[in-house]
C-alpha cells in the first residue's frame, strides 16, 4: 500500500496548516501574556483610586471658620462663609475680576465654598485658613510667595495669579455631608 505522490502531498498541506495555525494562537497567547501586565501597569494604584472621593462631615464647622481636607493629595480648602462673605462675593463686579466668574457658578450653597487650596500661579498654598493668617486685600487668601489675593468665592483679585482657585467636583450627600470627587 504505497501512497501516491498526490496524497502525501495532501498530507503535509494539511499538516503545515496544522503547525500554522497552532503556532499562530501560540503566539496571541503569548502577545497577550505580555500585553495585559503592561495595560494592568497604567491603571490608577489602590492607593490612588482610594483618594479619589473624599467625603466630608461639614457640621463640626462653624460659620466664618475653615478646613483643609486631601483630596488627591491636594489640599482642598471648605470655608462655612459668613452672612458678608458670601454677600461681598456675589457684590464683585465682573469688570473687577481678572477670570470672571459668578459666585453662584461656583458653589452649591451659599455658605459653602470649596476649591483647591493652590495659587494657580505656580502651585503654592496661599494663607488664608486660619483667622490668625493673613487673608490678603479681599478676605479670602493671599499667597506670600509673589503676592496673589483671592477673595471670599476664591476668585483671583490681584496679583500674578492668571485664574481662579479650582472648585473640585462635589456633591452633598446630605445637610451636613459632601463628597469631594464626584460631581452631580
Amino acid at each position: 500500500m504505497n501512497a501516491t505522490r498526490e496524497e502525501l502531498s495532501e498530507k503535509g498541506k494539511k499538516r503545515r496548516d496544522f503547525i500554522t495555525l497552532t503556532a499562530t494562537a501560540m503566539g496571541g497567547v503569548l502577545a497577550g501574556s505580555i500585553a495585559w501586565p503592561l495595560l494592568q501597569s497604567m491603571n490608577p494604584a489602590a492607593d490612588t483610586l482610594a483618594e479619589s472621593i473624599t467625603e466630608v462631615n461639614l457640621a463640626p464647622i462653624l460659620s466664618g471658620a475653615a478646613l483643609t481636607v486631601i483630596w488627591q493629595g491636594k489640599p482642598v480648602f471648605i470655608r462655612h462663609r459668613t452672612q458678608q462673605e458670601i454677600a461681598e462675593a456675589e457684590d464683585a463686579p465682573m469688570s473687577a475680576l481678572p477670570d470672571p466668574q459668578t459666585d453662584k457658578s461656583r458653589v452649591l450653597k451659599p455658605q459653602w465654598l470649596i476649591v483647591t487650596g493652590i495659587c494657580t500661579h505656580l502651585g503654592c498654598v496661599p494663607l488664608g485658613q486660619k483667622k490668625t493668617e493673613p487673608r490678603g486685600e479681599y478676605g479670602g487668601w493671599f499667597c506670600p510667595c509673589h503676592g496673589s489675593h483671592y477673595d471670599t468665592s476664591g476668585r483671583i483679585r490681584k496679583g500674578p495669579a492668571p485664574t481662579n482657585m479650582i472648585v473640585p467636583p462635589y456633591t452633598f450627600v446630605k445637610e451636613d455631608l459632601i463628597r469631594i470627587g464626584e460631581s452631580s
